[in-house]
């Protein structure tokens, strides 16, 4: 029953949120396993969509039929999700990479969709760096590209990740993971269809806005992984919150923020260098990617409580500033602490 109770937990989650959410996220990899694949004509490629589909297709014998190529993807996509809950699961948190791990995860796979997003584009050459099936059927290209998928997790995934840890259990953590992965099926399935329809059809225009498309969702992860190993960090914007830190009885300083499904508030603080300090992080109803709090600096991640509070031991700060970010690096905020603030 526990088991069914999670699947569901899983499926809901997934249907409801995780299908857009990922969607946006994965986009890149999702075109890049739908693209039609075919043999440039013999006249050779006429306008933007042929150059496109030849570089991208260069070597492959046949037409990669799109549900077969939709499909392996999605199927990829489910396993490889399933396999990450089972792990998570059955140890736990343990499992779960470092922020700079992922982040250069992130990064490789923002590479991955700058290719796929210059062969849509018609640039020569490209195609023969991309992955492909080297026998006749949907090939290893699709395969490769839904697997990826779970180094490239969307804030939704986050949220049923962490059910998947609290599970503790194999069966329970696999469940969960599966059940969102069914639950955002539809949606991918109905994007497949129009991508790898139009790819075949409309060409031209639409292929070449498709590759813009996917050349921003590639700029944007590579901004999100950056952020998230603290390799770059954003200038900081809005007012700087003097109330948040306050200093008890027992010479402790404590930075209250409040954890929302969308940002942090305040998103830049005050604080007195100097003195012993803690971070308060407080969720009500929270499921956003910022649960998943980062600190970059110190490699370290919290998955935080839906509701509840959350502390943080910041030690004795140096003048200066500490930097966090949601484990997706959408989201972020700063302390600024100084001698005299």
């Amino acid at each position: 029953m526990q088991v069914l109770t999670l699947f569901a937990t899983g499926l809901g989650a997934g249907f409801a949120a995780g299908g857009a959410s990922c969607a946006a996220v994965q986009g890149g990899l999702l075109v890049g396993a739908v693209r039609p694949c075919g043999p440039a004509s013999a006249a050779g490629p006429t306008d933007r969509a042929d150059t496109a589909e030849a570089a991208d297709c260069a070597g492959s014998p046949v037409r990669r039929p799109l549900p077969r190529a939709l499909a392996a993807f999605l199927g990829a996509k489910l396993v490889a999700h399933a396999v990450l809950g089972a792990l998570l699961g059955l140890v736990g948190g343990a499992l779960q990479p470092a922020p700079s791990t992922r982040a250069v995860l992130m990064l490789l796979a923002a590479a991955l969709m700058v290719l796929f997003g210059l062969a849509m584009l018609g640039v020569p050459g490209v195609g023969r760096l991309l992955p492909r099936g080297s026998v006749r059927g949907a090939g290893r290209g699709p395969l490769l590209l839904g697997a990826a998928t779970v180094f490239v997790p969307c804030g939704v995934t986050l949220g049923a990740e962490l059910v998947a840890v609290t599970s503790r259990n194999a069966l329970g953590g696999a469940a969960v993971l599966t059940g969102f992965v069914l639950g955002t099926i539809p949606l991918f399935t109905v994007l497949g269809l129009l991508v790898g329809a139009s790819g075949r059809v409309l060409r031209g225009r639409l292929t070449a806005a498709l590759g813009v498309l996917v050349l921003a969702v590639a700029v944007w992860t590579v901004g999100s992984g950056l952020r998230l190993a603290g390799w770059w960090t954003p200038t900081a914007r809005g007012a700087v919150d003097h109330a948040a830190a306050s200093t008890g009885p027992d010479g402790v300083q404590r930075v209250t923020v409040r954890v929302a499904d969308k940002g942090y508030h305040p998103a830049r603080a005050l604080a007195r260098a100097g003195v012993p300090t803690v971070l308060v992080l407080r969720t009500d109803h929270t499921t956003g990617c910022t649960r998943g709090f980062v600190l970059p600096a110190r490699d370290r991640q919290q998955v935080l409580p839906v509701s509840g509070e959350t502390t943080i031991d910041l030690g004795v700060p140096r003048p200066g500033t500490v930097d966090w970010t949601c484990a997706m690096g959408m989201y972020g905020g700063r302390i600024e602490f100084r001698a005299d603030p």
